[in-house]
């Protein structure tokens, strides 16, 4: 067995799930495992994308011991419209 995290962070809420998985175990398994998404019923992990450590990373890549899974969020307003309006305020 190894150690590993689930992460999901929404702008005024944070959840950090510790568990133990099987060696070999994918990630779609150990976030299913997790119980994050009953907790969080809105994840779409089929348009949402995942990491380890801020590394984008597959559904079906391996965990190792220690790591960390993320889900992100879906962006809310394209980076580029973000700093042109930033840009636009500053004048």
């Amino acid at each position: 067995m190894i150690k590993i995290e689930v992460c999901y962070a929404l702008p005024n809420h944070q959840q950090i799930i510790a568990l133990e998985v099987e060696q070999g175990t994918t990630i779609l398994e150990a976030i299913q495992q997790s119980g994050v998404l009953t907790q969080f019923p809105d994840i779409d992990l089929t348009k949402q994308k995942v990491g380890v450590f801020s590394k984008a990373r597959a559904l079906t890549d391996r965990v190792e011991q220690g790591d960390r899974i993320e889900i992100y969020r879906p962006l809310t307003i394209d980076p580029k419209e973000a700093r042109r309006a930033k840009a636009k305020k500053k004048r």
